[in-house]
């Protein structure tokens, strides 16, 4: 896949730092869902899953070390330059989700026969939700789906924001709808 570039503004929503890809360097994407890639923000490299934003962009969260390297802090101007891969790193498992694995043998062991996508497609199901109780039966429906088989996750639009600090109604808020 050829390097797309572009230019961008850096917004908070919350405390979190964001990075909105335009429209036209999203649509260069091969998803409209949860895409992983490398490249730099400002010649500093990084490697992000994006998100997809609700509104067929993409977009991720900056971290503070990636913005102290990039000497880069919200409503500044950056410039990036990335490239899709499909090279997956292992996802951060949430403790509560690497207890149910831990639970059960089969679980573990179909947990380990799936892809790393595979992987952060199920904690991106199971974190889409702010409640508790919901985030519960989503991880005992993946224990049991995985005892079933099933190597993904069904039944979710991949091409919403699965992240509820940032999101309503599975769409990216934009900086004038956060409270300050």
């Amino acid at each position: 896949m050829p390097t797309i570039r572009f230019e961008t503004k850096l917004f908070k929503i919350h405390s979190w730092t964001i990075l909105k890809l335009p429209l036209d360097a999203s649509a260069k994407l091969p998803s409209r869902g949860q895409v992983m890639v490398k490249g730099t923000i400002n010649d500093v490299p990084f490697r992000t899953a994006l998100e997809p934003d609700g509104r067929r962009s993409h977009w991720f969260r900056v971290s503070s070390n990636l913005q102290k390297s990039a000497k880069v802090g919200a409503s500044n101007a950056v410039t990036l330059a990335i490239e899709s891969t499909k090279e997956w790193p292992e996802p951060i498992v949430p403790a509560d989700w690497q207890t149910a694995i831990d639970a059960n043998q089969q679980v573990q062991k179909q947990w380990t026969k799936i892809t790393p996508m595979a992987r952060w497609e199920w904690i991106r199901w199971i974190g889409s939700t702010a409640q508790p109780e919901t985030r519960q039966r989503r991880i005992e429906t993946s224990c049991s789906k995985l005892l079933a088989g099933e190597r993904r996750p069904c039944c979710f639009n991949r091409s919403a924001n699965c992240v509820p600090e940032v999101s309503k109604n599975g769409v990216l808020l934009e900086p004038s709808q956060t409270k300050k």
